[in-house]
């Protein structure tokens, strides 16, 4: 059975590494899509001690409700419906707002409801919030409404703080600063990225979501650069040994050549689980500790891995590491053309989530 273990002391340890790098800002500890796979409560369970949660959808608030954790939660799109916004308002929830259709909700909303608002600047990002004439006119109409608590607070997205090289987090900050210079309210700028490359960014919130897992927003960085622990290792065991004559071709489409006498090892992981299938022979997994390589294409339910060279040999049981302890997600997140972002989000349901 393949799982992955969250360690929630490295949880605890990483916020603790936020707060360092972040001093002078409140944390909005980001755990949208499930805590990146990590599971939602449990790491809401395990981040008590943030100030602020944040999550995408109401959907995934309501069941920070349904467990009793009533942190201060945004939610970073905001509401849809009359529906959505009656139970945003029965779970106290803050409300990111970037249309024109949601400061209307608001206007209609029930006498006595009443919101802590998040405003968004489009600053850049171009894909969520209010631009320029239309960011100070909504600024204005949130401002008189009833169902509004006094300030509005003002919120943006960085697009590119992962190359900070660019010019690009440069140009949205300023843009920022003049949008909302004369503005009371609280701001949020800063995602993980930003938070590291950028101190001007941090603002009054910042809002970590990578490296609370303790992994890198940077290419061709690990989170251990930064102080941070890993939070997830995702495991498997040895389902299989098995002796190749050179020659002799492995899995799907044979497309892995045994170049001389080969031990095999087979482990009960797949793209099924959530391992990618796009992942080349050669990368990297431990087998009791030991680094192999895979060897043919990832199946759904299984890989292959070449242990010829290892010290120690391999038998039916022995632990897989795909990722985690060891291994970093990022190196793995580059054998698949990805980011880790999408690894550790992409674990599938059948994938056990056990807490150390």
């Amino acid at each position: 059975m393949v799982s992955a273990t969250v360690d929630t002391a490295a949880l605890r340890h990483n916020l603790q590494i936020v707060r360092r790098w972040a001093p002078r800002s409140r944390v909005m500890a980001v755990i949208k899509a499930n805590a990146y796979g990590h599971g939602l409560v449990a790491v809401a369970r395990s981040l008590e001690s943030t100030d602020a949660f944040a999550v995408a959808r109401v959907d995934e608030g309501l069941t920070l409700r349904a467990a009793g954790i009533n942190t201060p939660t945004v939610l970073l799109e905001g509401v849809f419906d009359r529906g959505q916004l009656d139970a945003a308002a029965a779970a106290k929830f803050e409300l990111v707002v970037h249309t024109p259709e949601q400061i209307e909700l608001l206007r209609a909303a029930a006498p006595g409801q009443h919101f802590k608002v998040w405003l968004k600047l489009d600053s850049g990002m171009n894909r969520l919030g209010f631009k320029g004439a239309a960011f100070d006119a909504a600024h204005a109409a949130l401002s008189v409404l009833g169902s509004v608590r006094s300030p509005v607070h003002l919120f943006t997205h960085l697009a590119s703080a992962d190359d900070p090289e660019l010019p690009t987090t440069a140009h949205q900050l300023a843009l920022f600063d003049a949008a909302t210079r004369l503005l009371p309210g609280e701001r949020s700028i800063a995602n993980s990225a930003g938070m590291l490359s950028f101190a001007e960014a941090q603002g009054d919130w910042v809002r970590p979501g990578l490296l609370l897992y303790g992994v890198s927003p940077f290419a061709g960085a690990i989170g251990a650069d930064y102080g941070l622990q890993s939070a997830m290792t995702l495991r498997s065991h040895v389902i299989a040994v098995k002796d190749l004559a050179a020659g002799e071709r492995v899995g799907y489409g044979g497309d892995w050549t045994a170049l001389r006498p080969t031990r095999l090892a087979v482990a009960a992981v797949g793209y099924g689980d959530g391992y990618p299938r796009n992942l080349e022979s050669g990368t990297p997994v431990l087998v009791n500790g030991e680094r192999a390589g895979l060897a043919g294409r990832v199946s759904m339910d299984m890989i292959g891995i070449d242990v010829t060279d290892l010290k120690g040999e391999p038998k039916l049981g022995d632990p897989v590491v795909l990722w985690g302890e060891g291994l970093p997600v990022e190196e793995i997140a580059v054998w698949a053309d990805t980011i880790p972002y999408e690894l550790l989000c992409g674990i599938s349901q059948r994938v056990a989530v056990n807490l150390r």
